[in-house]
């Protein structure tokens, strides 16, 4: 019998008990692992309760304390790197090495919000008027909320609630139901490094739970990522609930190839860019635009063999490049696209829809599928895959590269190869791109910078992590002061302390 899993509220493990269950399955296998409890609206504003009692007396813990438990929290993500990066396998499916990754990278976030006591510091003038002295501070919100999707179960979640702890909130974490067993695992660790019961709350779930979230009064804030339609309803909801709102949507994220540029080592970007983590990124390369034919020919000489060669399995294996798609639903989603593709007349150069190791029949994979000759008004081109497929278009020169990539819906990440300064300098400045690399592929921000896109892939002003991740997560006091002049309860020598 599959192991039933449970949520973390107020410090505990708690038993689900809507008598609702979700199946987790492993992608590799296709096999049930575990059974989620779906929590009732009862059971998810339980959590909200927890978190509000909490609230006040964590909101009150002087900043230093705060982050002293982050730092007990990395040590004990360090000891325990190998057990989260094996859960994350087991239910994402991803290869060990991108899964330590997973976590590395969400560990950067909270070194970032160890740094609390100096990020939250406000800002003082003397002297505004006769006497007079203003100051500003920044103040918790309350109870937070995040809701994560399945394709980074470590990392995500602490975009999330590192900063929004440290900040002096409380937190309930909604992970996807297909991936729990990180989440919970990584608010057990929290608990153990010191943290009060209350302030991080994991509730497992589906719609029931994420709606309830979004219309209890008691929650302030709420942070999401996931796909365009539910990162717009979820913030159109939340903002009509008077609740902060950031909403992280999709991608459809582009890398122009220049003639002049080091072709080998584009070709080398693209490959991890496009085909690590099976394609399952928002910020995973999903479009190559050549300019010139020239440069498109030689391109694709060049990926499709080594498109042909990515070794495809299950996530254990050392060996294995590239893992399953999450679901089988997924898999069948990402084929029909493939098909699309072909049938509007794109020129499919390496099918992956035959892809199927020996060794895991009922696993959900698809081998690298790479598509030429891509038009603007192709499904393929115009929709978020999610997928191992890269679609080559051609562009005649520069201009038109840009062009075409400010016109797209989604404005999340988008990169140029070139060896000319111009041009890149042209690029950056010009792209309507929240995020830009340039000679580099995938340009995730560092911790102690922002993540989010622009246009139909954020909703909301406010970025994560890094200092707009402080920003979202406290709100602005200012202070006006005028103060009789003297001491008057005596002097105190003691060293103050926390």
């Amino acid at each position: 019998m599959a192991n039933t899993l449970y949520h973390f509220i107020n410090g505990l493990r708690v038993e689900g008990r809507s008598e609702r269950f979700g199946e987790v399955v492993d992608p590799a296998t296709g096999q049930s692992i575990a059974r989620v409890p779906l929590a009732s609206a009862k059971e998810t504003a339980s959590a909200v309760e927890a978190a509000a009692a909490a609230f006040p007396s964590w909101r009150d813990t002087p900043p230093m304390r705060r982050a002293r438990v982050l730092f007990r929290f990395i040590e004990l993500l360090n000891e325990n790197m190998n057990e989260l990066a094996q859960l994350i396998t087991a239910e994402h499916g991803k290869v060990l090495n991108d899964a330590i990754g997973d976590v590395t990278r969400g560990m950067e976030i909270v070194e970032f919000a160890c740094g609390a006591p100096h990020l939250l510091k406000g800002h003082f003038s003397e002297n505004v008027g006769t006497d007079v002295d203003s100051h500003s501070i920044r103040q918790p919100l309350g109870v937070c909320v995040g809701i994560t999707p399945f394709n980074f179960p470590a990392m995500v979640p602490m975009w999330m609630f590192p900063l929004a702890i440290v900040c002096g909130n409380t937190f309930i974490l909604k992970p996807s139901e297909k991936v729990p067993s990180t989440a919970l695992r990584l608010a057990e660790l929290m608990h153990q490094a010191g943290l009060p019961a209350g302030v991080l709350n994991v509730v497992n779930g589906d719609q029931e739970a994420v709606c309830t979230l979004l219309e209890n009064p008691g929650v302030a804030a709420v942070s999401f990522v996931g796909s365009t339609p539910v990162a717009e309803r979820i913030y159109r909801t939340a903002t009509s609930k008077n609740k902060r709102a950031q909403a992280l949507g999709g991608a459809k994220n582009h890398m122009v190839i220049m003639p002049d540029a080091d072709l080998d080592g584009a070709v080398n970007a693209l490959m991890g860019a496009a085909y690590g983590a099976a394609g399952e990124r928002c910020m995973a390369i999903s479009v190559a635009v050549a300019v010139g034919d020239k440069t498109a020919d030689a391109l694709i000489e060049r990926l499709m063999p080594r498109v042909r060669a990515i070794k495809v399995g299950p996530g254990t294996d050392s060996e294995v490049e590239m893992g399953p798609l999450i679901t089988g639903e997924h898999l069948a989603r990402v084929k029909d696209y493939v098909a699309c593709g072909v049938e509007e007349g794109a020129k499919l150069l390496v099918d992956g829809r035959d892809v199927k190791p020996a060794e895991s029949a009922g696993g959900f994979f698809l081998g690298g599928s790479l598509f030429d000759r891509v038009a603007p008004t192709m499904r393929i081109y115009r929709e978020e895959i999610f997928g191992p497929v890269l679609c080559v278009v051609r562009a005649p020169n520069f201009a038109s590269a840009l062009e075409l990539i400010n016109a797209h819906e989604f404005g999340n990440g988008s990169s140029i190869f070139t060896r000319d300064g111009d041009t890149a300098r042209a690029f950056s400045s010009q792209v309507q791109a929240g995020m830009v690399g340039i000679n580099v592929p995938i340009p995730v921000p560092m911790s102690y910078h922002s993540f989010g896109g622009w246009k139909r892939s954020l909703f909301g002003d406010v970025h994560m992590h890094g200092p707009e991740g402080i920003r979202f997560y406290t709100k602005l006091k200012t202070i006006t002061s005028r103060w009789p002049t003297g001491l008057r309860n005596g002097a105190d020598f003691h060293m103050p302390t926390l």
